[in-house]
């Protein structure tokens, strides 16, 4: 049927909507395949993404919950293109029990004369998301579509609309057919005008989160750049921030904490509170820091499949991911930055206050840095890569990384061992005297250890990692994987001059051999540590070498290079793999914050210096060549007609994955300035 005929009927002709008390937040991101629409405006918050191509979509996901709509068409004789014809607007209807349902009402139009339907879908975006990469999903969330004739010279329309599994308001999906477009139970065919023309109205009952927006967010000091700002506000609510839509419409630790760091010289102190309390939070009882959330519906399922609640008794308590390892060594870093910098003088009520979970903050604080202490205490009383900070078992994720084949199979990752163990210990120190009063008096006598056992940390995890090839093995390494890849090597090879190859291995396999992938990893370094000067001149001659020789091409600088590796490990990591050869724009931003951190310090050399700033003037030249994808997750490129080009992620159906079109840690270049020029 079709929901509330007279009021929908209004916006078939008028594209009104109920009013709303303040003006939307509304912007378009379109990138390769994907129109991407954000809508948000006080309970509403909706990101429609239409995708073109063969495999056309429709998806709405809503921060509410972490939930979405989703209708899969199945593959069409040719590529076929969308249009939004009406952008979206707030809607604020009800089900048939008469329940407040929030979403979006759109105009949108394909040049199709035919599209048959696959699947719709109304559920949690973690069931959305693996329905988009396996095509299953649940048979519980699955709701047969329904019709309804027109009404009123108004269309025909499909439905798809469900409750949530406990009962509670779930998900609507409608299409209304406009311009003769003819809607079956099978499909949709396009009337006279050769198009398909629909409105779409997408619904979602989950609870909505509470928005900071405007000045409440965001101070003065910004750099001004609307996209990023507009993907910033969409992201940020008083309850958590979102790692970035369609695909992350919830809190993640690691997201979150980075993104804070970042932006921290330009967040209001209450935006920067609430992200730094939301990770407080959701800690571990033993003071690790929650990867991911399940909530919603997810959590429904997740629940009820390990034995807690079924049928109507199901119950939707979050469950929170704690397998990730770098995450529980960020908060420290990031958690001194706040409280002896901007934050200096909150200090003392800002640890005082109770977080979400009805603790203290300065207690939650106490137990994340004993814990972290306690973690690394047998490294450093006898050092060894078997006492090195390893991958949970069974595990071949557990940093940023984290898809299989991110790390190269490695068990000892680079940045957590060399980097955040280091710098959360160092942390830990410098706040002891602000947390006296909080914690136990055993995480009080713990926290005390810390400053000792960095020490050792910083002297000697770095060296486990370090790597070199002789100059005639990388030359040889570098001409052949430039073959493979089609890029040519004459900078690259002339880049390596005649000594010979260092850089920081990506990882450490189980037996703590190195795995020799270059990476974006020494950012971190540069960021959150001091390295001494021979370290830093490394990693920058490493880097800011062009591919594939370093990390740099004319669209930006790589996360990963397996140019010297082996050749089974080369096939992992190429262009269309997740954290292959390709550019994720916030580890460029870790780059240039962390080049701003060394080029802020007076203890280097001038030819140190002078290479630093050298490699800034090149990173942020990469940086600006990135144009419309920079508030991104990531992409890739091509290589033609002599120059590199950008290639949206999720664009090639050889990608691994889909890229975000709004990402929380891709906004963080509003508090990055580039040189002067």
């Amino acid at each position: 049927m079709i929901r509330h005929a007279a009021a929908l009927l209004l916006m078939a002709t008028t594209g009104a909507a109920a009013p709303m008390q303040e003006a939307p937040l509304a912007f378009r991101i379109d990138e390769g395949r994907n129109l991407n629409a954000f809508v948000r405006q006080g309970p509403v918050a909706a990101h429609l993404l239409l995708r073109s191509g063969e495999e056309p979509r429709i998806l709405v996901g809503f921060p509410a919950g972490n939930s979405g709509v989703a209708l899969w068409f199945e593959k069409t004789v040719r590529p076929v293109t969308w249009r939004i014809d009406r952008a979206p607007q707030p809607d604020r209807s009800a089900d048939a029990k008469g329940r407040r349902l929030n979403g979006i009402v759109a105009h949108v139009s394909v040049d199709a004369a035919e599209l048959r339907f696959r699947q719709g879908l109304g559920t949690s975006i973690r069931v959305l998301r693996d329905y988009e990469l396996l095509r299953k999903a649940p048979a519980e969330v699955i709701a047969p579509p329904t019709t309804a004739p027109g009404l009123h010279g108004g269309g025909a329309s499909v439905t798809w609309a469900r409750d949530r599994l406990d009962g509670a308001p779930g998900y609507w999906l409608q299409l209304i057919g406009t311009d003769g477009t003819v809607v079956t139970r099978e499909g949709l065919r396009a009337g006279p005008s050769g198009r398909i023309a629909l409105i779409v109205m997408a619904s979602t009952g989950e609870t909505p989160l509470t928005p900071i927006g405007g000045r409440e967010l965001l101070t003065d000091a910004a750099r001004p750049d609307a996209r990023a700002a507009n993907a910033l506000r969409f992201l940020s609510y008083r309850e958590k921030f979102l790692a970035g839509s369609w695909r992350f419409d919830t809190y993640f630790g690691r997201d979150t904490l980075m993104s804070v760091r970042l932006l921290m010289p330009v967040l209001q102190p209450a935006a920067v509170e609430a992200g730094i309390g939301s990770v407080l939070a959701r800690l571990s009882p033993g003071g690790e820091v929650a990867h991911e959330e399940d909530i919603g519906e997810f959590a429904l399922l997740r629940n009820a499949k390990e034995g807690r609640g079924r049928g109507r008794g199901r119950v939707d308590t979050p469950i929170y991911d704690y397998a990730m390892i770098d995450d529980d060594f960020m908060l420290p870093p990031v958690a001194e930055a706040w409280l002896t910098g901007r934050g200096r003088a909150r200090a003392a009520q800002f640890l005082s206050t109770r977080a979400a979970n009805g603790e203290r903050n300065g207690d939650l604080l106490a137990r994340n840095f004993a814990w972290a202490v306690g973690r690394t205490a047998a490294f450093a009383e006898r050092p060894g890569f078997e006492r090195l900070v390893a991958l949970k078992d069974g595990r071949r994720t557990g940093q940023w990384r984290d898809s299989e084949e991110g790390l190269g199979r490695g068990t000892y990752p680079y940045d957590v061992n060399a980097v955040w163990v280091p710098a959360a210990l160092r942390s830990i120190a410098r706040l002891a005297p602000l947390l006296a009063r909080y914690g136990t008096p055993a995480q009080r006598a713990a926290i005390a250890r810390a400053g000792s056992q960095a020490a050792v940390w910083h002297r000697a995890a770095p060296a486990l990692f370090a790597t070199e090839l002789p100059n005639a093995a990388a030359r040889r390494a570098v001409a052949d994987y430039a073959r493979k890849a089609g890029v040519p090597a004459t900078a690259a090879l002339k880049s390596l001059g005649t000594a010979p190859l260092a850089f920081n291995a990506l990882s450490l396999d189980a037996s703590g051999r190195p795995v020799p992938v270059l990476h974006s990893d020494d950012g971190f370094a540069l960021l959150f540590t001091d390295p001494d000067p021979a370290a830093l001149d490394r990693s920058i001659a490493a880097i800011g070498r062009p591919f594939p020789a370093g990390l740099f091409t004319d669209v930006g600088m790589l996360v990963a290079n397996p140019a010297f590796a082996p050749a089974d490990v080369q096939g992992r990591f190429g262009r269309e793999a997740y954290h292959g050869t390709v550019v994720w724009s916030w580890q460029q931003a870790v780059m240039a914050a962390g080049i701003d951190r060394q080029l802020a310090r007076r203890d280097l050399p001038p030819a140190t210096r002078a290479r630093l700033t050298a490699l800034r003037t090149r990173l942020w030249r990469a940086i600006d060549a990135a144009g419309e994808v920079r508030t991104s997750e990531l992409w890739s490129w091509s290589y033609a007609g002599g120059g590199y080009r950008v290639a949206p992620f999720g664009a090639s159906s050889g990608d691994a994955d889909e890229s975000n079109a709004a990402q929380l840690w891709s906004t963080v270049f509003l508090a990055l300035r580039p040189p002067a020029r």
